[in-house]
């Protein structure tokens, strides 16, 4: 193990073009299954550490990244945010780090708050909140909430596959249900249908609707992608078991990624359709600051032969950088290759009737738990 001077490899990593910087990578058989193949450190740590094989094949007696999970004491389970670019201004995160392991989660770089790698620790330490339930009880029982959708999926994913141990997921939507407030959930995972009895329940009232992600119909491309999220035709069916089940479903393809699975746009929305959604949506490829260089190394891993392409349109839809954070921007890109998808996107919704209607949830059903120690009411 070797360190290096984070603070001058960090900027020269973070200002110069992707192509410049390749990490360490990890050999196949300790990732095996894994999204990322590098794990460098965080970008607020002094220090960087890297592997290197001082010729005495030290490195084979590592072991493989296993997925380990700290419970954390969370304070606040609400996180407010007021981008004017999304529909939602409160969400919750029962989960941070996320074990599907997509190479191109946005969500990576916020590992490095933790002091730890967007890499192979964003999907392999993962952080779960036991207490979350009980925190969303007091903060909507707190004077003068105000009720609006709670979003929930918009940073890791909710039903990532330690939510069948930890339950905290359902435990949320169970408080949800009881006090009639309303959610949008967005997941990969077709774990969502263990809790159809609380979303169709809900979806009954106006207060439930699901979003998938569906990104290639491709199972090669996906297991690559996207190596431990349901595979494709699984996320069809469970959408189609939401839809049958009465709640409101929407198709998220995203992201969309240039050269390499734009080509499915209508084929997926054909099949999303065919299982019952309503609504459609996409985004176009997102690379913040860790996220470029996790995808550049997939891309160079898996498509060798198309990864300087890809890149090269990635940036044509993002005034000649790797990424634009700037709002309005940053989900549908810009330029000629960006308005030809967005074009193809809605001639596909509109020839199946999807958009037709945009679903608001209700919110005048809500009733705020009594918290601890307050005064009952009397009728």
């Amino acid at each position: 193990m070797s360190a290096i001077d984070h603070r001058q490899a960090s900027a020269r990593r973070l200002s110069q073009p992707c192509d410049e910087y390749v990490g360490v990578r990890i050999e196949p058989d300790r990732r095996h299954g894994r999204g990322a193949e590098t794990n460098r450190s965080g970008r607020f740590e002094k220090l960087e550490r890297a592997f290197v094989d001082d010729g005495w094949s030290s490195l084979d007696i590592l072991p493989p990244f296993k997925t380990v999970v700290q419970e954390e004491v969370a304070k606040q389970i609400i996180t407010r945010n007021e981008s004017p670019d999304i529909s939602f201004d409160r969400s919750i995160n029962p989960y941070r780090g996320c074990e599907h392991g997509c190479s191109y989660c946005f969500a990576r770089p916020t590992h490095a708050y933790m002091g730890l790698s967007p890499g192979l620790d964003f999907e392999t330490k993962l952080f779960a909140k036991p207490n979350a339930a009980e925190l969303l009880e007091k903060e909507l029982a707190k004077p003068g909430y105000e009720v609006r959708t709670m979003a929930m999926g918009t940073n890791t994913d909710p039903y990532q596959p330690i939510e069948r141990r930890y339950r905290i997921t359902r435990e949320i939507l169970e408080g949800l249900d009881r006090t009639s407030h309303p959610v949008g959930i967005v997941t990969k995972s077709a774990l969502i249908t263990r809790d159809i009895d609380i979303l169709s329940r809900m979806a009954e009232r106006g207060l439930a609707k699901v979003a998938l992600s569906v990104t290639t119909l491709d199972r090669k491309l996906a297991r690559a992608m996207e190596p431990r999220a349901a595979t494709p035709p699984r996320r069809l069916e469970t959408l189609r078991l939401l839809s049958e089940a009465g709640i409101p479903t929407t198709v998220m393809v995203a992201p969309i990624i240039p050269a390499l699975n734009e080509s499915e746009i209508e084929k997926i929305l054909d099949a999303a359709a065919a299982a019952g959604v309503k609504e459609a949506g996409y985004v176009i490829l997102r690379l913040p600051l860790e996220v470029r260089d996790i995808s550049k190394e997939f891309l160079e891993r898996e498509y060798p032969d198309r990864a300087k392409h890809v890149m090269s349109l990635v940036r044509s839809m993002r005034g000649g950088k790797d990424y634009d954070s700037e709002w309005g921007k940053r989900m549908t890109g810009v330029g000629p290759h960006a308005w030809q998808i967005g074009r193809r996107f809605e001639l596909a919704a509109k020839r199946l009737g999807l958009n037709q209607k945009r679903l608001r949830l209700r919110t005048d059903l809500f009733t705020a738990p009594v918290a601890k120690g307050a005064q009952l009411s009397l009728f």
